[in-house]
């Protein structure tokens, strides 16, 4: 998709506060209500956006426990494993990796014996040869989205 700094700069802006209305976001940069509102739709359409995230508190919530799953699994079941685990209420990311595992898993539960039952679960799929699930001391920083328009 062909963006040009203005359509970063609106991005931005909803990086920051996904609840500005088009008239603020026309305010701060300058233009149109109906630029920004155009602009949005283009991204919407073109997949760049693909929702607007409330920045939630999990363990506000009572999902004070989160870690980071390895899983082995063999070759021909990689993809079917995933979909399945994406089913999963408690799973926040699923990456397909190389190196020692194939799938990463980051999942928030209530306690540790939510995160068992999960990882036993995990283990009862086919194709799963073997799990390594590292549970997170402290969340140091844990944001999903990177800065734009920066000269890092």
């Amino acid at each position: 998709m062909n963006m040009d700094d203005l359509d970063l700069k609106i991005l931005k802006l909803l990086q920051e506060n996904a609840r500005y209305s088009y008239r603020e976001i026309a305010k701060e940069l300058g233009i149109a209500v109906g630029t920004v509102y155009n602009r949005i739709k283009k991204l919407e359409d073109e997949g760049v956006i693909r929702g607007f995230c409330v920045d939630v508190d999990y363990e506000k919530l009572g999902f004070g426990l989160t870690a980071v799953i390895g899983i082995k699994a063999r070759g021909k079941d990689i993809v079917r494993i995933e979909k399945e685990i994406s089913k999963s209420s408690r799973i926040m990311q699923v990456y397909d990796v190389t190196g020692e595992y194939d799938i990463i898993v980051v999942a928030k539960f209530r306690d540790r014996a939510d995160m068992n039952k999960f990882v036993k679960w995990l283990l009862s799929l086919e194709g799963v040869e073997k799990t390594n699930t590292s549970v997170v001391m402290d969340i140091v920083k844990e944001k999903f989205a990177i800065p734009l328009l920066t000269e890092e």
